[in-house]
């Protein structure tokens, strides 16, 4: 699923999950949902929907027209394709916390169950520490040698990465507390007299 039209798959999948949707509509929720570096063309995105059409993870059904306009073609999940997101989203391996992926994933996390979600979670902090820790050693190496935008560059590397892992660290705590079973609650113990 690291690759970028894996994660096109599961995002189209997860957004139909919602309610089917033409291609336009559909465009226009992954780039805003998602926020990808860029916008994702037509071109990327129909490509995807013929080999998902092909694979039966969804279908399509001309819809009405209006006058003088071209049908849209409406695209719903089919029973194999909610079976394939759900499957995809118990996944909780490496590809699931890369930087491609992990914004998708965490995007439906609602549909996947908590323990699933705490493995990303964690998987994903740990590449953002590995990632830190070579932000930082990459900055005591180069500090004298590179130029002040150079640094400035690095410089916020570092702090978008130490920001990441606050939120991740946070999310972990709250979703460590959600699984707690909750205390018994006793009664006070009426102080002696």
């Amino acid at each position: 699923m690291g690759n970028r039209s894996g994660v096109l798959e599961l995002a189209v999948l997860g957004l139909l999950h919602e309610a089917p949707m033409h291609g336009y509509e559909l465009r226009k929720r992954v780039n805003a949902q998602f926020g990808w570096g860029r916008v994702l063309s037509f071109g990327s995105l129909y490509p995807c929907l013929k080999a998902m059409l092909r694979n039966g993870l969804i279908s399509a059904d001309a819809g009405t027209t209006d006058a003088g306009r071209r049908q849209k073609i409406v695209y719903t999940i089919t029973a194999d394709g909610k079976d394939h997101f759900a499957q995809a989203m118990h996944d909780a391996g490496p590809s699931a916390w890369e930087d491609d992926t992990f914004g998708v994933r965490f995007s439906f996390f609602g549909r996947t169950d908590p323990a699933t979600r705490l493995r990303i979670l964690e998987g994903r902090r740990a590449r953002m520490e590995e990632r830190l820790a070579n932000f930082r050693a990459a900055m005591s190496r180069t500090a004298e040698r590179v130029d002040a935008y150079t640094l400035e560059l690095q410089r916020h590397g570092l702090e978008s990465a130490e920001r990441e892992v606050r939120w991740l660290n946070e999310l972990i705590d709250g979703e460590r507390s959600r699984q707690r079973p909750p205390e018994e609650h006793q009664p006070p113990v009426p102080p002696p007299n």
